[in-house]
């Protein structure tokens, strides 16, 4: 044991003692918050001057409608948004959240009428496309006679590849559209927006004894510790492999082997690096933690109600047990590869190799989560390259069995374990062994060598 506490101080402490360590336990946040506000603010930043836009309105009718509509970016009756325009309605689809982001960025719209006066359309739009390329106007929509029984406008624009101006121009128009057809109709349209209001329907999960609100937050947040794990194999995977290559180049692993038997030798590397790992990731979260707190403090301050996802300290408790399991899992799988390569290139190879399981338990997530008493949501959730990630989602969709939980982490961490003693006794026979590469055959022999 005392040898074993000496390897792990003297990996841990190297590496946290190091500047790389030092730098980047400092810049991690700062780039972690940039790439969350930096786009955000990017994107609410004016751009410019405001688009130009003629409206050749065939119809004759709904031309005031279709400007005040494109000009009005949220639009009447629009559900309560956040700060800058962004729903916080996160039920709806993917096209519909790309359209409440695009009325979070700012532009204006500058809207002109053009009348046909008795001209050909064609004519009109040859006009206008002049107009377009000497850079007086950005674009022109046409709304054909028919577009209250139709559904089809034209939009010419010279920068096309705007989606944002692209999607309010659409939506506009077929908002206009829209409340003009209820117009014909003689509907109320106002009476119409208070009946179409969504309806918010709480969720609720029921338990052996109690019964708790869950409105699916916990849910992402269990994707969050997935991707967590993900995050830090990453960026540790490769200084786990390092740390169990960097006496095979000087061969100090003999030396090493008539002092320390060689699994002290190899879970001392792993539990080293993987504490420099933790202890990083600790100090991200407490800064991260107490920015997020001070970030709702002020929010709530102004009126938002934002709450914390609803999850027991039991289930904080199993998560933080799985994310150690996934992290000293995949970890203990790059080991078996340090101990198995002879240079850090001929390592490439194994590498992505090595985290496909967990890319896969992603995958799994969706089937589970819809049916998480299946047969094949139970394996994956015992299976310790996946478990990390599926039997957390399996806890917070349903209520779970203690005995497979309990089974689950067993397997788990016994599969660190093992993974470990096969890593030294790779490790051990393979660095001892001269002339041989390490091929798939050679490497079973040697697991089973005494």
């Amino acid at each position: 044991m005392k040898k074993l506490l000496t390897i792990i101080k003297r990996e841990y402490f190297t590496r946290v003692n190091s500047k790389a360590f030092i730098f980047s336990t400092i810049l991690g946040p700062i780039v972690m918050v940039a790439f969350m506000v930096v786009p955000v603010l990017i994107a609410m930043m004016e751009t410019g001057e405001a688009t130009r836009l003629a409206i050749v309105d065939q119809t004759e009718r709904i031309f005031d409608r279709v400007r005040d509509s494109i000009i009005n970016e949220a639009g009447e009756g629009s559900e309560p948004s956040l700060p800058g325009g962004l729903s916080v309605d996160i039920s709806q689809s993917p096209e519909e959240r790309a359209r409440q982001a695009g009325r979070a960025m700012k532009g204006d719209f500058k809207i002109e009428k053009v009348d046909l006066a008795g001209r050909a359309l064609e004519d009109v739009k040859r006009e206008l496309n002049e107009r377009v390329r000497r850079e007086e106007l950005d674009g022109y929509i046409v709304i054909p006679p028919d577009v209250l029984t139709g559904r089809k406008a034209e939009y010419y624009g010279r920068n096309v590849g705007d989606f944002v101006n692209s999607m309010r121009i659409e939506e506009g128009v077929s908002r206009a559209v829209n409340e003009q057809r209820l117009a014909d109709t003689g509907v109320d349209q106002n009476l119409l927006r208070e009946m179409s209001k969504r309806v918010t329907v709480n969720t609720f999960k029921i338990s052996e004894e109690t019964q708790e609100q869950d409105s699916g937050q916990a849910f992402f947040l269990v994707l969050g510790v997935g991707f967590l794990i993900f995050i830090m194999i990453l960026m540790y995977g490769g200084t786990v492999l390092s740390a169990v290559m960097e006496e095979k180049e000087t061969r100090i692993a003999e030396i090493l082997f008539s002092s320390v038997r060689p699994f002290p030798l190899m879970l001392g590397k792993l539990v080293g690096v993987s504490l420099v790992a933790l202890t990083q990731f600790a100090i991200w979260g407490l800064l991260i933690g107490g920015f997020s707190v001070y970030g709702v403090a002020t929010l709530k301050g102004q009126g938002m109600d934002l709450q914390l996802p609803p999850v027991s300290a039991a289930n904080v408790a199993l998560f933080v047990l799985f994310f150690l399991l996934g992290f000293f899992m995949y970890a203990s799988v790059y080991a078996v590869i340090g101990s198995i390569v002879r240079t850090y290139d001929e390592s490439q190879g194994f590498l992505l190799v090595a985290i496909v399981p967990l890319i896969l338990s992603f995958y799994l997530v969706f089937p589970v989560v819809r049916s998480p008493e299946s047969t094949m949501a139970f394996w994956a959730s015992i299976v310790p390259l996946s478990s990390p990630v599926i039997m957390p989602v399996r806890i917070v969709s349903q209520a779970v069995p203690f005995w497979q939980i309990g089974l689950s982490l067993l397997l788990g961490f016994g599969g660190v374990i093992l993974l470990t003693w096969v890593a030294a006794r790779i490790y051990r026979i393979g660095m001892l062994m001269y002339g041989k590469r390490a091929s798939i055959p050679e490497v079973w022999r040697w697991v089973k060598q005494a």
